[in-house]
């Protein structure tokens, strides 16, 4: 595979009125449950997945609700280090201690490395490092850069589950997080797996993928034109040699989740991964009662959604909701 970048798409724009009616718009569609998650339903993160849906309302809510229900059943902001540091002993994946040259957080990403762990514990190291890096997320910052090396990496080390369950999560609850996506000297068999992967992924997505080859003068420029060289890694063709140091990512990880438990509660409205340090506002915790109010909410707002398809009864199921979500690529 040549070095190469993916073609461009022609992706729709709106003014920043036009944006603004159509966030309105959703949160009508959303209605009482927006209160209590203000901080997911806020402009902002409103804005990423109407953005993700190609600005259709109705796309956009439906999506909005599969992400609160999944984070009022499977808790990510509840994750702490304890449940998560076997996973991240190796270094297959961290958070970079530098960003790119737009001051994006890096994520360092080696799947040579072969993980010991069970899916669900790479599927909730994954997530605690996206929660934390939103968190960390500067005020004008959005997004995040991937810097996946592919030393090592083999048919072997794939697990189509990981990935599967990786990219739903992704693309349904974290959209439009990835600023662009670093492919570091991927082997000849990657190519395979790539042709079929790329169907599942959205044109605006394949734009963020970029392949880079190390004995390509055009990649190196690639690589100069995002990151800091000085600061990169030996192995991403860097000129730092230290690498992943397990103890001081561990001790850093855990002061921000000290940090970050000090403010925050178990609840919808206020886990970090709706929340960066920058844009804190007050949020009302959800308890066990107002979990379930939500839950009914939510069934009700399903009910009522017309099908964005424009089906005969213009209404759909919250069954149909799930089996529909499953089925319809997302962007991240």
């Amino acid at each position: 595979m040549s070095f190469k970048r993916s073609k461009s798409v022609t992706e729709r724009t709106l003014s920043t009125e036009e944006e603004q009616m159509k966030v309105l718009e959703v949160k009508k569609m959303i209605g009482p449950i927006a209160e209590k998650c203000s901080v997911l339903c806020s402009d902002a993160s409103i804005l990423r997945y109407l953005r993700a849906r190609s600005y259709n309302t109705k796309k956009t809510a439906k999506m909005l609700i599969g992400t609160i229900k999944w984070r009022l059943e499977f808790k990510p902001e509840n994750i702490q280090w304890g449940d998560i540091a076997q996973e991240a002993e190796r270094g297959r994946l961290y958070k970079a201690d530098y960003l790119d040259k737009q001051g994006r957080i890096v994520f360092v990403i080696r799947p040579g490395i072969q993980s010991t762990n069970t899916p669900i514990a790479q599927i909730k190291y994954l997530i605690y490092c996206l929660e934390n890096a939103i968190w960390n997320l500067g005020s004008n910052q959005e997004q995040m850069v991937w810097l996946i090396d592919f030393q090592g990496w083999n048919t072997a080390c794939l697990s189509m589950k990981v990935a599967r369950d990786t990219a739903q999560i992704l693309q349904a609850h974290y959209p439009e997080r990835l600023g662009i996506a670093i492919f570091y000297n991927p082997p000849k068999v990657f190519e395979s797996f790539w042709t079929m992967v790329k169907p599942f992924l959205e044109p605006k997505t394949h734009k963020k993928v970029i392949f880079v080859y190390p004995h390509n003068p055009r990649s190196c420029a690639v690589m100069e034109e995002h990151l800091d060289m000085d600061k990169v890694e030996s192995y991403f063709g860097g000129k730092t040699s230290v690498g992943f140091n397990y103890e001081a990512y561990a001790r850093k990880m855990k002061a921000d989740e000290s940090t970050m438990s000090r403010v925050f509660d178990s609840c919808c409205s206020s886990s970090p991964g709706l929340l960066d340090s920058k844009s804190l506002e007050p949020v009302q915790s959800l308890n066990s009662a107002s979990v379930g109010e939500a839950a009914s909410r939510e069934k009700a707002i399903c009910s009522n959604l017309e099908d964005a398809d424009g089906s005969t009864n213009g209404k759909i199921t919250c069954s149909q909701y799930e089996s529909n979500k499953v089925n319809e690529p997302n962007k991240i």
